[in-house]
């Protein structure tokens, strides 16, 4: 089973892309074990608290350590990722860099309808950077615009055509992080 760390980019209560993340990890469950990593109590990065980083950082690096792969799900927040989603990114390129060489793809979902696209693009700079070195997933952005139209009352992804398409980037992930598994043990 491969371990999938999640970090959701939006910490708001009625999150529209935490219910995407908790639709993925139930209708994957067979194929990854997504476990949704907080973000929301991470002390501000700061370099120099860096060698003796917060019990809030130490546990946020000490359950993402193991992960196999990332999931990171964002919102768009004035055509850009979530300053408390690029603070976590920033504590997870220092140190033990826990994403270095590791698979990684992402998603985003909006009401409005270009789906996270700039958030998106600027989250794969960010990934690409030598002190992150997350192996993105090339091609396959999961970009939901009009999400609010997409799920039901209960907060259940529905919409059939935006389903086919996660199961296919979901097709072509996980022969890529079974590649990338076997570049870090090689």
């Amino acid at each position: 089973m491969i371990k999938v760390a999640a970090l959701v980019g939006s910490i708001r209560k009625d999150s529209y892309n935490m219910k995407l993340t908790q639709f993925m990890k139930d209708r994957y469950r067979d194929h990854f074990d997504i476990q949704v990593v907080t973000i929301r109590d991470l002390a501000h990065y700061d370099q120099d608290i860096e060698e003796e980083a917060p019990a809030s950082v130490q546990r946020f690096k000490s359950e993402v350590a193991e992960a196999d792969a990332f999931l990171i799900v964002t919102p768009e927040f004035n055509h850009s990722i979530p300053g408390v989603l690029k603070n976590a990114l920033d504590w997870l390129s220092r140190g033990d860099r826990e994403m270095a060489n590791k698979a990684t793809f992402i998603a985003g979902a909006t009401m409005g309808a270009l789906g996270t696209v700039r958030a998106q693009m600027q989250l794969r700079q960010i990934l690409n950077s030598p002190g992150m070195g997350a192996n993105v997933l090339p091609g396959n952005e999961i970009l939901i615009g009009s999400v609010q139209n997409k799920i039901d009352e209960n907060g259940k992804l529905t919409d059939p055509q935006t389903i086919d398409f996660i199961d296919n980037v979901v097709d072509q992930f996980i022969p890529f992080v079974e590649a990338q598994k076997e570049k870090v043990h090689s």
